[in-house]
């Protein structure tokens, strides 16, 4: 071996040295308990008062059980549509804010501040959140008190016993958590777009509307599949917002319950094997979700093939 090829070894060597600590974070931390949450979930283990049940195997039985119940269905649905209120809002004004911070010809004054000012949300704990929400919108709460003395509202309104009114309140939390988040990344990726290719629709006859259609939106696809995907699994993660607005319970009739707050239950009543059956549920889930989203974004290649 020469020293060139001794050299090329040497610092190879290297890269292998700086990945370890990443590697053994991945294995310690996501792959030895990913397997080991599928391997729970075909077994029967559970907590019976003080005496501890298995682990005895038996197969699928946990996810026949899981699907046969019917609840797992309603509480995905939950999910999805408290996902689905929320990130709408979210990717619209994300998107209009990014667009109106990254057109020169707006000029707009203090923009430190506000991207500062619209990020401030993301930094506060969820659980924070929820219990300011809460509180502002109990019963005898703030809001309730301050529509009533203007005459709008005869009684308090109880916002926590209507299905609507809980769904949009998650929802209206969740959006105001990310959309600061979400509007640095399309901002980001709006900023990256040549100057150039602006210039050269200016000059065409471009209007505002056509450039952000045809220019902006196209090369922006990339970022957009990126929030759209993690956005996605944020929402199927949904659990400490609804879990303390509604205590735990996913009231008004669980029309609130999400699935992670499903999976919490088995794994407060110390249900491992439910609760692995939930979790590989939950991560094949994801899985072909986002894959959908990926499949079916339009995404293509420079050669103009899928």
């Amino acid at each position: 071996m020469n020293k060139k090829n001794k050299s090329v070894v040497s610092y190879n060597k290297w890269g292998y040295i700086f990945l370890l600590p990443f590697l053994i974070t991945f294995i310690v931390f996501q792959l030895i308990p990913l397997l080991s949450t599928i391997k729970n979930s075909f077994y029967e283990h559970y907590m019976s008062g003080l005496t501890e049940v298995g682990p005895n195997w038996v197969g699928i039985a946990n996810y026949k059980k899981l699907f046969s119940d019917g609840d797992i269905w309603k509480y995905m649905e939950n999910t999805m549509i408290m996902w689905i209120m929320g990130f709408v809002p979210q990717i619209v004004v994300s998107l209009l804010l990014a667009f109106w911070f990254s057109d020169p010809s707006m000029r707009l004054k203090g923009q430190r501040f506000f991207k500062t000012v619209i990020y401030m949300p993301n930094l506060i704990m969820a659980s924070a959140f929820a219990m300011l929400f809460f509180t502002l919108f109990a019963d005898s709460g703030p809001i309730n008190s301050m529509l009533v003395s203007m005459g709008i509202l005869k009684e308090p309104f109880k916002f926590m016993n209507s299905v609507t009114s809980v769904r949009v309140l998650v929802a209206s939390m969740n959006f105001l958590m990310w959309f600061g988040n979400t509007t640095i990344l399309l901002l980001a990726g709006m900023m990256g777009i040549s100057s150039s290719l602006y210039e050269a629709a200016e000059v065409d006859g471009a209007n505002s509307t056509q450039v952000f259609w045809r220019i902006t939106m196209p090369l922006l696809r990339p970022i957009l599949i990126y929030v759209m995907i993690t956005s996605l699994i944020g929402g199927l993660q949904m659990f400490d917002v609804p879990q303390i607005l509604t205590n735990g319970k996913g009231d008004p009739m669980r029309t609130s319950m999400t699935l992670i707050m499903f999976l919490n239950n088995h794994l407060y009543s110390k249900n491992y094997g439910m609760g692995g059956a939930l979790s590989v549920f939950l991560f094949v889930v994801t899985g072909v979700l986002s894959f959908i989203i990926f499949k079916f974004s339009g995404n293509e290649d420079k050669y103009g093939k899928k």
